[in-house]
């Protein structure tokens, strides 16, 4: 069976141990008004995290987050690759905010620093592990690679209700505007 969102969202474990990554795949019962995305009528929003950001499934399958400081890319070329990239990269998103603008070498470096820097290091291993070993799922091969990707082909237009376009999840942040992760990275 693939995996899928009602897969995932009926097993009651898997559930919980994705709300360690802050992936609640609870979506909501009435569509989000504070964003379209052209040519979608009916986005099919599949969770949300903790920050008020959205994951919504594209008819193309690839999964688009839509954060609500007006910030929106597609993150994953399919959902499977979403589990895959939350569990192996719950920081997934800071990796994006450190990313001086979309480098790669950048991100790499942020992934690094980001992993130095877990708080509840025990609790992310239970989780990863939990959810590789009750889903069968493969480690991916570069995360952090198939996140920029996915970000940087992304072409989904995401409005806010006023009509103008939310822009690129990658910010121009780097490591070494942060302190903990600059000397995290060194």
């Amino acid at each position: 069976m693939a995996l899928s969102p009602e897969v995932l969202s009926a097993n009651r474990e898997v559930a919980a141990w994705l709300q360690t990554f802050d992936v609640s795949l609870e979506p909501d019962e009435e569509p989000s008004d504070w964003f379209s995305i052209d040519g979608i009528e009916k986005p099919r929003q599949i969770g949300s995290d903790e920050a008020g950001g959205t994951f919504v499934l594209l008819p193309s399958q690839n999964v688009l987050y839509v954060s609500s400081e007006g910030r929106a890319g597609i993150i994953a070329g399919g959902f499977e690759e979403f589990v895959q990239l939350v569990a192996a990269c719950p920081y997934w998103l800071d990796v994006l905010k450190f990313s001086s603008g979309g480098d790669l070498a950048e991100m790499r470096r942020a992934a690094i620093a980001l992993e130095a820097t877990l708080d509840d290091e025990d609790d992310i291993n239970d989780a990863r592990e939990a959810i590789h070993g009750i889903l069968d799922l493969s480690e991916p091969e570069d995360p952090v690679g198939a996140l920029y990707d996915a970000v940087a082909a992304s072409d989904v237009i995401v409005r806010a209700t006023d009509g103008s376009p939310f822009t690129t999840l990658f910010n121009r942040f780097s490591v070494d505007s942060n302190p903990m992760l600059s000397d995290a990275a060194a």
